[in-house]
């Protein structure tokens, strides 16, 4: 079934606000989301529902069918492949990618989709450190990944992705020199304001709990 551009954007917000597309989303939390209204969510929600993608209970909110999660999940798979398409083979920076993988993820051809996969040598990451659905439609569970927030004094931990994929965000972390794959150690935490000084090569940076709430890593064993 042919989707337009906007109900696939919807999938994939509603994906994305349900934990894989295992809970239920209210409508506020897409138009959120999305930044819309909620009386257009809800136009779209019925349109949706009338071709199966997602089931949709007033009061109660909705979750996607399994066609629904299949959609959603190809389409985040086509936005990540392309990104590290832009990065790797184009030399974009991480922060000036998402909003023309935005556009290039409405692309239906899965032939080129699968040969952009083997041309890129079936990547599982993208250049945020989300992992890359495969042609399957299985997304790795990365348990080992937390919130930098989440980590004490004095733990060694690798920058391995973040949950604020905007310019802005990005761009702050590059110009500290904060990448993925950058080791990091907690030198202090302020009680004050939540905020951690972190040792970066030579460098000592202190970060606010926004930042820290925003930035994901794994702990280097």
């Amino acid at each position: 079934m042919k989707l337009s551009y906007t109900e696939e954007n919807y999938l994939k917000a509603i994906y994305t606000l349900s934990k894989h597309g295992k809970e239920e989303v209210s409508t506020n939390s897409i138009a959120d989301k999305l930044h819309t209204k909620a009386s257009s969510v809800t136009d779209m929600i019925k349109k949706l529902a009338e071709k199966k993608m997602l089931n949709y209970e007033k009061y109660k909110g909705v979750i996607l069918t399994a066609s629904g999660r299949k959609v959603a999940i190809n389409t985040i798979r086509k936005h990540r492949l392309w990104e590290v398409f832009l990065v790797e083979k184009l030399n974009f920076g991480w922060d000036e990618v998402h909003e023309i993988a935005e556009q290039l993820e409405h692309i239906s051809s899965q032939k080129l989709v699968d040969r952009l996969d083997e041309f890129l040598s079936y990547p599982k990451y993208d250049p945020h450190g989300d992992p890359i659905p495969g042609k399957d439609g299985k997304i790795e569970n990365r348990s080992e990944i937390i919130e930098l927030s989440n980590c004490i004094k004095k733990q060694i931990v690798i920058i391995s992705g973040v949950n604020d994929t905007s310019s802005q965000f990005l761009i702050y972390l590059k110009n500290l020199g904060l990448t993925i794959g950058t080791e990091l150690k907690i030198i202090e935490i302020i009680d004050f304001d939540k905020s951690f000084v972190i040792q970066s090569g030579k460098k000592h940076i202190t970060l606010s709990n926004m930042v820290t709430r925003n930035i994901l890593v794994k702990l280097n064993t």
